[in-house]
């Protein structure tokens, strides 16, 4: 097996263990949904910024706008997996949710 397939091995098993954690939250434990997602990306947000300036330092402008541009690509690619996994079961992909205001903040959950 190639390095590059263990890595990617990895990263699959690592997103599936946080998958099933925020399951367990939701379905174990009654958090809801939205709370668990805004979590993640909150956790996930730290972390970046502990990968890329470790305990005492932070991310400045262009470190956040690497970090979000990152994010943004990843969903894309993400979200167009998704549309292609349905169309392959013969499904019509029908995109469910539309962004129609930003979250004030990072537990603003629910639109108002």
């Amino acid at each position: 097996m190639s390095e590059k397939q263990k890595q990617i091995d990895a990263h699959n098993q690592a997103t599936n263990e946080f998958i099933e954690l925020a399951n367990k939250m939701v379905n174990e434990r009654g958090f809801e949904q939205n709370l668990v997602s805004a979590a993640l990306m909150a956790a996930s947000g730290v972390y970046a910024t502990f990968a890329a300036a470790g305990n005492q330092g932070f991310l400045a402008e262009g470190g956040i706008d690497k970090v979000a541009t990152m994010y943004k690509n990843n969903l894309a690619y993400i979200q167009e997996r998704k549309r292609e996994d349905l169309e392959a079961k013969g499904l019509k992909p029908v995109p469910k949710a539309e962004a129609d205001k930003q979250a004030s903040n990072p537990t603003d959950t629910k639109s108002e």
